[in-house]
């Protein structure tokens, strides 16, 4: 894996000021970025979340996923424990990208879920890779993790690369009317952690 530390800077946000660690996938040229906050390379289990970049949820405020709320929450849980990390991660679309994202949406304004809508486009349900985690983990010292997630699959992953997940914490937030069907497609059939939502049971917020 070919992701390589270009610099940090800090980055003061309403939440706390984190210190911003910049990456290059010099395979894909994608840039990725780690948050930290307080001491993370000490050998103690961090709080941290593995975030996908979701353009639309995480910067224009849409209300199809929950990918804003759960950034917020993550940011808000880190600032108030006063050490963790975030990994923004440029998996657009569970790895499809932003244009054929916008492909899916329009396939799901016609009906499909979102799982439905990816492999209507020819990709599968999930495309990210969690490898290019474990270099940007390593260079931080971190080798345990208090993961804040609903995807069993990152514990998977990162526990498939040596990082230990001494705990999976929810990440539960968001739900609204515009993103119930998709909330219970990610229960149902990528086997999310959401409660009720396994059953497709979602109650109004």
């Amino acid at each position: 894996m070919s992701v390589v530390f270009v610099a940090a800077s800090q980055l003061p946000t309403p939440f706390a000021v984190f210190t911003m660690h910049g990456f290059l996938d010099e395979a894909s040229g994608k840039e990725h970025v780690a948050l930290t906050l307080g001491d993370v390379g000490n050998g103690e289990p961090v709080l941290g979340r593995l975030h996908s970049e979701c353009l639309t949820g995480d910067a224009l405020f849409s209300l199809r996923c929950d990918c804003g709320f759960q950034l917020e929450a993550a940011l808000r849980a880190i600032a108030a424990e006063g050490r963790g990390v975030l990994l923004y991660l440029r998996q657009e679309g569970r790895g499809i990208g932003l244009l054929n994202k916008i492909r899916a949406y329009e396939l799901q304004d016609g009906g499909a879920d979102t799982v439905e809508a990816n492999e209507q486009l020819g990709f599968g349900a999930d495309m990210r890779d969690y490898a290019i985690c474990k270099p940007m983990l390593e260079h931080l010292g971190i080798t345990a993790l208090k993961l804040m997630t609903n995807n069993p699959r990152k514990v998977n992953a990162l526990e498939g690369f040596g990082v230990r997940v001494a705990e999976r914490k929810p990440l539960q937030t968001g739900l609204n009317p515009h993103n119930r069907k998709y909330l219970a497609a990610k229960a149902g059939k990528l086997g999310h952690l959401l409660g009720n939502l396994h059953q497709g049971e979602v109650e109004q917020p």
